[in-house]
Parts: C-alpha cells; sequence; structure tokens
C-alpha cells in the first residue's frame, strides 16, 4: 500500500491548494478505487475553483500525530455521479453528520459536485 493510499485511508481529512488561493483548504474527503474523492458546492464544503482545476496540490497529515505525511499532485476530474454510484456511496458514508443522511446523494446530484483527485 503507498504512503498516499494508507494516508487517505486513515485520515478523513486533507488539505487541497486550490487556484488562486493564498493557503491550503481543509477538505474531508474518502478514498475509493485508487483516488481521493471529495464534495463540493451547494452547502456542502466550499472549495471554489477545484472543478475547473487541472490539478491541484493535496497535503496528508497523520492522524497520529498531525504532521505532513505527505505531499502530491493529483488530475482533477469532476465525477459523472450517475455513472459512478460506488464512489458517490463511498463518498456519502464517509459524510458525517449529514442532515439529510437518507437523501444525501440526491441532494448532491442537484446542488454539489463530486471531484476526483487521481495522484500524479
Amino acid at each position: 500500500m503507498s504512503v498516499i493510499e494508507e494516508g487517505a485511508k486513515k485520515s478523513g481529512v486533507l488539505w487541497i491548494s486550490l487556484p488562486g488561493s493564498r493557503r491550503p483548504r481543509l477538505a474531508w474527503h474518502t478514498w475509493h478505487d485508487g483516488a481521493i474523492y471529495v464534495v463540493t458546492g451547494g452547502p456542502e464544503q466550499r472549495l471554489p475553483g477545484l472543478a475547473e482545476a487541472d490539478r491541484v496540490r493535496v497535503t496528508l497529515r497523520s492522524k497520529d500525530n498531525g504532521s505532513r505525511l505527505t505531499e502530491f499532485d493529483a488530475r482533477v476530474e469532476v465525477v459523472d455521479q450517475s455513472a459512478s454510484p460506488e464512489a458517490v456511496a463511498a463518498l456519502a458514508k464517509d459524510r458525517l453528520n449529514a442532515p439529510d443522511a437518507a437523501t444525501l446523494t440526491d441532494r448532491w446530484a442537484r446542488s454539489a459536485t463530486v471531484v476526483r483527485l487521481t495522484p500524479a
């Protein structure tokens, strides 16, 4: 298992350096099928410019002590939510405290963007 996969699986948060942003943004995520998935938009976490970016810089920190575990570039791809139900379900499962857990994926389909970050 690579350090990226291990770090992404062990921690539910990461930092993404977004285009035009002065400092990285904290985001929750899930690891699924060799990539990191995040959701942005609507009432979910705000990650402006992520869906339009080609690449971003991702930082994973150790869950144990908070130190930087690894940093890497990732290719950005907007996910067709209807064509990737397993990835969206995995992301929804890791969404803590959703007020509408039973209909969460329906809300995402209407108002949010799911993004796949593939280590480059």
